[in-house]
């Protein structure tokens, strides 16, 4: 690894723990206005929901951040829709029924799975796996984590204690929103890939990316945990 490569992880790790410290507290949190609305909310409300959903995915960096990571060496659409889909079935299931059904789970547990998640795409990236002898299922993995992220997001609307009223339509706008928001999110890490990957310097700083992205997971469980073990 060449000086300059060195150079480039050590700012962008500074540089993900910083902004990472800055506001990992709000990776999931719902507040402001939109925790005001959903607190006096009673009945139906398609709309404000679908909204809510979406702002929340493409706001939420630990989402985005493991997205990145399955992306990262994908470069056939349909490859990348294999895997966005596997991740969107994982979240919606859980985060559907962790409402709807009362699911009780530590929201300081969860979250740190999905860091760790961000690191285990990471890790898997730099061929970690295969240099210990072991490649699991990427696709598994996809789904596996993906219900962790909808349980995230499921516990954030939980603390809300949210009416009873028109649960069930809400829930399914809010999951609506999500989506609609993924693919947004989807869209925009694309086109960022896309003019990477042509500008020549993809492979050079590939690793030290990777690296990045490990660094931020290990962060995000790291608060996470120590929110859980200091509650």
């Amino acid at each position: 690894m060449t000086s300059a490569s060195v150079r480039y992880i050590v700012r962008a790790l500074a540089a993900v723990t910083i902004l990472l410290g800055c506001g990992v507290a709000y990776a999931h949190g719902i507040a402001g206005e939109d925790q005001a609305f959903l607190l006096r909310a009673t009945g139906p409300h398609i709309g404000p929901y679908v909204y809510l959903g979406a702002k929340h995915m493409v706001t939420g960096y630990d989402h985005l951040l493991f997205l990145a990571g399955v992306i990262f060496f994908l470069y056939r659409l349909k490859d990348v829709a294999l895997y966005v889909t596997l991740f969107a079935v994982g979240h919606s299931t859980t985060l559907l029924l962790g409402v709807l059904a009362g699911w009780h789970v530590d929201a300081f547990l969860v979250d740190a799975v999905i860091g760790l998640s961000v690191v285990y795409k990471a890790f898997e990236n730099i061929g970690g796996f295969r240099r210990l002898g072991f490649e699991p299922s990427t696709r598994a993995a996809v789904l596996f984590f993906g219900f962790f992220h909808g349980l995230g997001l499921a516990t954030k609307l939980q603390d809300l204690a949210l009416s009873k009223d028109g649960l069930v339509t809400n829930m399914i706008s809010f999951n609506v929103g999500v989506e609609i928001g993924q693919l947004l999110a989807l869209g925009l890490m694309l086109i960022a890939f896309n003019l990477w990957r042509r500008s020549g310097a993809f492979f050079r700083y590939a690793f030290a990316g990777n690296v990045a992205l490990m660094a931020a997971g290990f962060v995000l469980a790291g608060f996470q945990l120590t929110g859980f073990f200091a509650a």
